[in-house]
Parts: C-alpha cells; structure tokens; sequence
C-alpha cells in the first residue's frame, strides 16, 4: 500500500489514495500506522475516496481510532494530493466530508504545484444541541464549565465538528495536557469535543491553542482556527476577516457576511512518499 505523508502547518496526516471506500479495519489501521514510535506517525489517517457527489470524498480517522466529521488542514492536504498525483486537472474542485458536505476549494498552483488551498468551510452551527452540546441555547456564548478546580468559559461554534472557544490571558503558554483532555471530556460535550484556548492579540490577529478531540494537542487546526474567529466576531472582539496564529504558522479566516460561510486559507505540504508492506 501507496502513502503520502503530509501536513497542514505541523497537523501532519498519512494520506492514502487508490481505494473504492474505506476499509473495514480503517480504525486498527489508523492505530498501528499514526503511532510515533512503531509506526509512520501522524495525528491521522486520512482516505481519498471516489464520491458520488463531488470530485472526491474525505475520510479522516483520528490517531485514536475515531473517525472525524472534517479537518481543515486534512482537506487542504488532500486538495494539494490529488492535484500534485495527477488525480484531477482542476484547480477549482469540490471534496465531499461526512460532517461538513460538499465543500469548494481553489488551489493556487506554481511550478506545477499546490502551494495553498482556499476552502469554503461552509456556514457555521450555533446552536447548542446541534453543535453537540447539553445546552438549549443559539448562540451559546461564554457559557461556564469547570474542570481540575478551575472555572472557563466557552463558546460553542461547529464547523462540521464540534469545538469549544475559551479566551484565556495567553494562549501560547497555556497548560494544555492540564485541561485539554478534561474539557474534551467533559458531560457538557456528548460527543467530546475540540477544545480552542485564543487570546484576542488584535481586530485582525488572534492567538490559538488547540487540544483536538481524539489527537490531544496539535500543531494546527483548520476547523478550529475558523470555530475561533467565528466565536470572536460573536463576542465583538475581532473582525470578520483575521490572521489567526497557531503552533505550526498562521491560517487566513474569514466570515463572510453576505453568505454566512466561514473560508479558510492556508498550505500544504507533502513530507514524503513511501510504501507498507
């Protein structure tokens, strides 16, 4: 079996082509191969499938086993794999997700190459019980939660996946291993959760930290970048349109107004190529 290893700003994955639908030991197989010290190494594994509905379809399992409904920076990488592998000419093409539907991306090429992918992220959800969350609210803003004897407050944004945004003095220093797993946890979130520490630096540039459901920390995160300036322009402290910074480098968000989409853009990269025997 063919791999590419890949990675969005550090969120690195191990994207596999060339099979009819995912296969039946995906999860096993996301296990054994994401692992760091016995096995290729990765936050997850990721499958481009043939779609009914678009030019192709996305299935993402979790270093855990668990399979994520969408991942930014996985569907950046695997714009940039079938583009770069000759799988489609297009540079304007649509990639089905099992959380977030069909959605757009516009590659910029160069030299042949992807260098970046726009993607349209969709509209965000705000509603509490649909994001999943155990609270009956729309939006749900600075609602308190209380891990390891602290007290947080969150605002619930689902991008197709669900994430909790949590402001915090600095995201950069923040205690991740401390809470993460804690709030990922925790009743509030019935189908766990992503969890986003930001600190509003700007109108247009915000830190962010994240612990992802079923990963732990990460270096980026796509969909939680677009979660965290959705949540700052609901609670007045960004604009629409903003840098956000994460460990692995910085992603573009914007929030249109007319159409109520969130876009994300970003790199890609591929690392290498190999085989498993």
């Amino acid at each position: 079996m063919n791999f590419t290893k890949m990675h969005g700003l550090g969120n690195d994955f191990i994207v596999i082509g060339g099979e009819s639908r995912l296969p039946d030991d995906a999860a096993a197989q996301a296990v054994r191969l994401c692992d760091r010290h016995f096995g290729i190494g990765a936050d997850g594994l990721v499958y481009a499938l043939p779609s009914e509905r678009a030019d192709f379809m996305m299935r993402i399992i979790n270093s855990d086993g668990s399979e994520a409904e969408q991942c930014g920076n996985a569907i950046r990488c695997m714009a940039k794999f079938v583009y770069d592998n000759g799988l489609t000419d297009k540079t304007e093409l649509s990639i089905e997700t099992i959380g977030a539907g069909v959605q757009p991306v516009r590659l910029r090429v160069e030299d042949g190459k992807v260098r970046t992918v726009r993607v349209d992220m969709g509209a965000p959800i705000l509603e509490g019980l649909a994001v999943p969350t155990t609270v009956d609210a729309n939006p749900v803003l600075n609602y308190p939660v209380e891990v390891d004897g602290s007290e947080f407050r969150f605002t619930a944004v689902s991008m197709g996946n669900p994430h909790a945004v949590i402001y915090v003095d600095d995201a950069v220093g923040f205690d991740l291993h401390r809470y993460g797993p804690k709030l990922e946890t925790h009743p509030l979130f019935p189908k766990r959760i992503n969890v986003e520490f930001a600190t509003v630096r700007s109108r247009t540039h915000i830190d962010m930290r994240v612990w992802e459901r079923g990963a732990g920390p990460t270096l980026a995160c796509g969909t939680g970048a677009c979660a965290t300036l959705v949540a700052s322009v609901l609670n007045g402290a960004s604009d629409r349109r903003a840098v956000v910074s994460l460990k692995g480098g910085d992603l573009e968000i914007e929030w249109e107004e007319t159409d109520n989409r969130v876009y994300m853009t970003g790199p890609a990269e591929t690392v290498y190529r190999g085989s498993l025997a």
